[in-house]
């Protein structure tokens, strides 16, 4: 539990800002510029929150990978020390989808944004979390399906729009064990939750959201050759985020999620920092 908080988002029409401006003058010449909060003040939007929890796991040199035998695993070295150069700092190396990371619409789609060209108004919305871990446990292979979708619906009510919609699998218990997580088979074929491309095309075509999160390695399941669930949702100017964690410590429905993603020229995407208020 945290102190209450309060944000302000100042949202000025081109007229608005003219007032304002002119009262900045005006204020300035009378020796101030109390004027400004007055005005901005009347244009603003408010959230406030009690609750704060991060959604983001630890990023270390062992976090799973996808393929380790193929993508590089994150590196670290000091490069100044205090004792010796009186500050602290590395040199640190990875692969841009390692850890709690976005995959931007540019991963798997041409002529979509890169991570450094996705607005800012795209990186904060209402958080949907969806929870298969009870299938999941039954079978590796569930994935969020329509009927899940609309059994939350039922539930909670319609998908806002502006949404980021979350799968909960409870596969977190196992990120520490990189086998546990990716669970191979005989034939090094991946068994892990994900969405269902199906349920990615009515998210992108029949409900209006920012992007999809998962608590695993893909946004498509572990068998996926195809990665539909990928093309769909980054097709769409869409970004998905993998490896989130702690999505048990926050609502189904009623928490914002903000999204730090690296402003990397010309990205595909890359580690962040994840939070959720309510």
């Amino acid at each position: 539990m945290c102190v209450p908080q309060t944000f302000e988002a100042v949202k000025l029409d081109r007229r608005s800002f003219l007032r304002v401006a002119a009262g900045t003058a005006v204020g300035a010449a009378l020796g101030g510029t109390a004027l400004l909060p007055a005005v901005a003040r009347a244009q603003t939007r408010s959230l406030s929150y009690t609750n704060i929890v991060d959604l983001t796991h630890v990023l270390h040199s062992r976090f799973p990978s996808f393929n380790p035998d193929f993508f590089p695993r994150l590196s670290r070295r000091p490069f100044v020390t205090i004792e010796k150069n009186g500050f602290y700092g590395n040199i640190v190396s990875y692969w841009e989808h390692t850890g709690t990371h976005m995959d931007a619409p540019a991963h798997f789609v041409t002529g979509r944004w890169f991570v450094h060209e996705i607005p800012a108004s795209r990186l904060i919305g209402p958080a949907v979390v969806i929870h298969i871990h009870e299938k999941a446990t039954a079978n590796p292979d569930a994935q969020v399906t329509p009927d899940d979708i609309r059994a939350y619906e039922d539930r909670y009510g319609r998908i806002p729009d502006g949404a980021v919609v979350f799968m909960h699998s409870g596969w977190e218990q196992w990120v520490n064990d990189e086998v546990s997580y990716r669970r191979p088979d005989s034939t090094g074929t991946m068994h892990f939750p994900g969405f269902h491309p199906e349920a990615a095309q009515m998210l992108v075509e029949e409900r209006n959201i920012i992007g999809i999160g998962v608590d695993t390695l893909s946004l498509d399941y572990g068998r996926s050759t195809d990665f539909k669930t990928h093309l769909t949702i980054l097709g769409a100017n869409k970004w998905g985020l993998e490896n989130v964690a702690n999505l048990t410590r926050i609502p189904p429905r009623g928490a914002t999620v903000f999204v730090g993603a690296p402003k990397l020229a010309n990205g595909s995407g890359g580690p962040l920092r994840l939070m959720a208020v309510w």
